[in-house]
């Protein structure tokens, strides 16, 4: 099932996408704070965070087992989505994690992955600003997003299906002068508004296999990535077992699985983002995460 954080009459609440069927047409949320919202979810409050602690896939079972009443049930074109998980513990970034990207740049795979930490202050929502200093070389980086669902630290590879809860695509926004300047990653990764994560968050039982999605990106519509997870250098298995092993993972963590070729620099000339600019990421029964870029005002910084 679509997981989603939106926004309606000016409050912030949790719902799940859901079609009312033949008499009402199209897409409906069901709003997780209604008071006749589906038995499941009555005795949760209505955030991600407490969807994510009680169960994405639990709740995605026994929803599908009762139709929601249409009274506690909004059109999805009234209501605003906000980044699905607003307000994540921590986001663990992959770098160079697809082979397709590293022979683009005749880079030696790594032995281990290679991982740094973003601010969950990064994220925004789908139809959110990415504001950048056009002064500075900014690329996209389309990603797979996995959702942690519950405690790891120090799990093997065959257990790690246990921990993940969901997927949703994330843009890891990322300042590429920085990265090189520093010889590092915390300012490059950690700009405001670098972290556009959406539309909704696609339980686990949904995605049959995530090392078999197609990835794209357009900006403009130019398309600038087109790949798929199966290109991942290491897996989501191997990812979350080296990550654990280095630092406790969090219900509602956010591992990002890193990005496939055709960032912006391998562009001839380089797609780096510009005031104006308009991107499109599409991965397979994830739905699309559409940002428009702008500049930033000194006030945003």
């Amino acid at each position: 099932m679509r997981f989603v954080t939106f926004e309606h009459d000016g409050v912030a609440r949790a719902g799940v996408i859901a079609k009312a069927g033949r008499r009402r047409p199209g897409d409906y949320v069901i709003d997780g704070a209604h008071p006749l919202r589906p038995a499941p979810l009555r005795d949760l409050k209505p955030t991600m965070q407490d969807w994510i602690g009680y169960g994405l896939q639990a709740l995605s079972v026994a929803l599908r087992a009762e139709p929601p009443a249409d009274s506690c049930l909004l059109p999805l074109a009234d209501v605003k989505l906000l980044a699905p998980l607003p307000d994540p513990g921590k986001i663990v970034g992959a770098a160079f994690n697809y082979r397709d990207g590293l022979a683009q740049i005749n880079r030696a795979p790594s032995p281990q992955p290679v991982i740094f930490i973003k601010s969950a202050s990064t994220i925004i929502g789908p139809a959110d600003v990415i504001k950048i200093d056009p002064d500075n070389r900014i690329t996209y980086e389309a990603e797979l997003a996995v959702i942690i669902g519950k405690q790891a630290l120090k799990i093997s590879r065959q257990d790690v299906a246990d921990y993940v809860c969901g997927y949703a695509i994330f843009n890891d926004v990322s300042v590429t002068n920085y990265v090189k300047q520093d010889g590092g990653f915390v300012r490059g990764k950690n700009q405001r508004t670098s972290g556009p994560l959406g539309p909704w968050i696609v339980s686990v039982d949904d995605i049959s296999d995530p090392h078999d999605l197609a990835v794209t990106l357009d900006a403009d519509g130019i398309r600038l990535q087109d790949s798929n997870t199966s290109q991942m250098l290491f897996r989501i298995d191997e990812l979350i077992e080296y990550i654990s092993a280095q630092m406790p993972l969090e219900p509602g963590d956010i591992i990002a699985t890193g990005t496939p070729a055709g960032v912006a620099a391998t562009h001839e000339p380089p797609a780096w983002l510009a005031p104006g600019m308009s991107l499109s990421i599409c991965i397979d029964h994830l739905g699309e995460l559409r940002n428009q870029v702008e500049k930033e005002c000194p006030h945003d910084r």
